[in-house]
């Protein structure tokens, strides 16, 4: 990703459902004006969820995610729906698609509130509207045909009708004031992609230069130099992996966080990630540990999920602890069997499905924190990567005294 891109996660994910031939392939396509989903009248042609990237005004950027019929029969139906359920807990808006020509079925009226029951805004659009339609349609559904067109210019307009524009969160600008100073410790390092910044590093320092603040950035083994050089900065932001060499860098004065907490207080979880963190402390042996990644990557040694953050873990508690994995959309829904789930920042899901995680742990009575907030903990770091978040940090100081 480069800096003039959009990254997946920040766009808006718009998912299509419905039952096997309501026409979801042939409504995105006619809305993108792409070919984009295979169209058959061939029941189950959609066989698994179709993403695409794009530009679609009036929304902007966005992600097109064309699902799989959810009245899909048998075994490998069954496995065709679990990529429905997944699509469905990273969208930011639904569309459910009816056959006009049938109308809604129980089928269409079951998804309709798993929907609502998420809270994701949607809209219930009928197809096949050319032909003679079955009944009497609800006055807020959409009528379409995807073979004239008709009605998918004010479907557009709906869509982006549903999501009002607000102010845009910070990352970390919100930190430091206008033409405040961020020095940003960005070890490179064998896990280091070759010739680019990892995204929560450039998130961060987009946002920062958006903002009209000014950014440092450096390795931690040039942090003690670019302190001496540099006036005193607003604040100290690190990979978490370094945060025990920079924290014995950095002056107690000057704030001190890492790109991972700021990537948990972005997504919405880190009072949820700070609360969690405790169960570390209360680890016995046998306990499963959950490792869960958003993103799916070529492990190399060193690996932070896999390798550094289960052996921190191992050396902290003392404990015999059995470390399990996964990642990408593949996040299972029964998490009976672990004892803590450390999830990743979340940088390459969205908000919607980060938070999805996290109330499916709270649900299941199951403690969820993130990787730069256990480690911090792990390395005495925690009470001081909190500071700059005052009432995450006064949470913390309560916690600590019950």
């Amino acid at each position: 990703m480069s800096l003039q891109n959009t990254p997946a996660a920040e766009r808006i994910h718009i998912g299509f459902f419905g039952r096997r031939n309501a026409g979801k392939s042939s409504l995105v396509n006619a809305i993108t004006g792409q070919s984009l989903s295979v169209v058959s009248d061939i029941k189950g042609t959609t066989t698994d969820p179709v993403i695409k990237t794009m530009e679609l005004l009036p929304l902007g950027p966005v992600v097109i995610m064309d699902t799989p019929g959810f009245d899909d029969e048998g075994a490998l139906g069954e496995l065709r729906m679990d990529k429905t359920r997944q699509v469905l807990a990273r969208a930011d808006v639904a569309v459910l698609v009816v056959n006009a020509l049938a109308g809604m079925t129980q089928e269409d009226t079951d998804m309709l509130n798993r929907i609502r029951e998420r809270g994701i805004p949607h809209l219930v659009v009928y197809t096949h509207g050319d032909l003679p339609v079955a009944g009497q349609l609800p006055m807020d559904a959409c009528l379409v045909s995807s073979k004239t067109l008709a009605g998918i210019q004010e479907l557009k307009e709906r869509l982006g009708a549903l999501l009002p524009r607000g102010a845009e969160k910070p990352i970390a600008c919100d930190l430091l004031p206008p033409g405040g100073t961020a020095v940003l410790v960005c070890p490179i390092d064998s896990a280091a992609p070759k010739g680019r910044l990892i995204l929560p590093q450039q998130l961060v320092l987009r946002d920062l230069l958006d903002h009209g603040r000014l950014a440092m950035v450096t390795r931690e083994t040039e942090l003690t130099h670019a302190l001496e050089v540099l006036p005193e900065p607003d604040v100290v932001i690190t990979d978490s992996q370094a945060f025990a060499a920079v924290r014995d860098i950095v002056p107690d004065r000057i704030p001190l966080t890492s790109f991972s907490i700021l990537m948990a207080r972005y997504k919405g979880f880190l009072t949820t990630a700070v609360q969690g963190v405790a169960a570390i402390d209360r680890l016995r042996n046998g306990d499963r540990i959950l490792m869960a990644e958003g993103c799916t990557h070529h492990r190399q040694c060193g690996d932070i999920g896999t390798v550094r953050i289960p052996g921190w873990l191992r050396r902290h508690t003392g404990k015999d602890l059995e470390i399990l994995t996964c990642s990408g959309h593949d996040f299972p829904q029964d998490l009976s069997r672990y004892a803590l789930i450390i999830h990743c920042g979340g940088c390459m899901i969205t908000e919607r499905e980060v938070q999805e995680r996290m109330h499916a742990a709270q649900n299941q009575g199951i403690p969820f924190t993130n990787y730069g907030t256990a480690i911090a903990r792990m390395t005495g770091t925690l009470e001081r990567s909190l500071r700059p978040f005052e009432a995450i940090h006064r949470l913390l100081k309560t916690e600590e005294q019950v």
